[in-house]
């Protein structure tokens, strides 16, 4: 059965080999949305249109397409523009707790779709902190403008699945596959 990743990022693709021994990956055109909608229902909505997107080339395959969406107070931090929007948002999230959304879409015939939460504490962050990650590039194509897998003194703390705050709730994914038919059950237990 061919599996069908709706990604680019290479993280998703990390955490996937994790469960998968095999699948291609092919990013979507889709235009991700997120104007009116709360940061669940945007993750919800981009998980989706990305997986329809690729699914409509790939008729006779397992599409999984997943977005993730950092929100404070409501507010939805997407990738930064620049270097400087970056800074920007490692400033509001400094010293703070915020959520973030991952939204998974599964297509293998029919459509199933998830979406996982975990809210994560910053330290307070120094300006040289701040300018040192950002100069790195490492928070340019993340969502929030940081990836807890970085390894800079970013987060104090979390609650919820470290792969949903990565960019694939790899749990979520494992269970949606093996209810898919894709995976097969098994005693062992994949963490996350």
């Amino acid at each position: 059965m061919r599996v069908v990743l709706a990604s680019a990022s290479p993280r998703r693709r990390a955490l996937l080999s994790g469960i998968l021994p095999q699948f291609e990956v092919e990013p979507s055109r889709f235009e991700e949305v997120s104007a009116g909608l709360s940061a669940y229902e945007t993750a919800r909505r981009n998980a989706v249109g990305k997986a329809r997107d690729v699914a409509a080339r790939h008729k006779d395959a397992v599409v999984i397409g997943s977005d993730t969406v950092v929100s404070l107070g409501g507010d939805i931090l997407g990738k930064p523009k620049d270097a400087a929007d970056a800074k920007r948002m490692l400033r509001l999230l400094s010293g703070r707790t915020h959520t973030v959304y991952t939204g998974v879409c599964l297509i293998a015939g029919e459509e199933h779709t998830e979406v996982a939460a975990a809210d994560v504490t910053f330290e307070r962050l120094s300006d040289e902190t701040i300018d040192a990650y950002v100069a790195s590039g490492k928070p340019l194509d993340k969502a929030g403008a940081y990836g807890i897998q970085d390894g800079y003194p970013l987060v104090r703390s979390y609650k919820g699945s470290f792969s949903c705050i990565m960019g694939l709730p790899v749990g979520l994914l494992e269970e949606m596959l093996r209810a898919a038919g894709v995976l097969q059950s098994s005693t062992e237990e994949i963490s996350c």
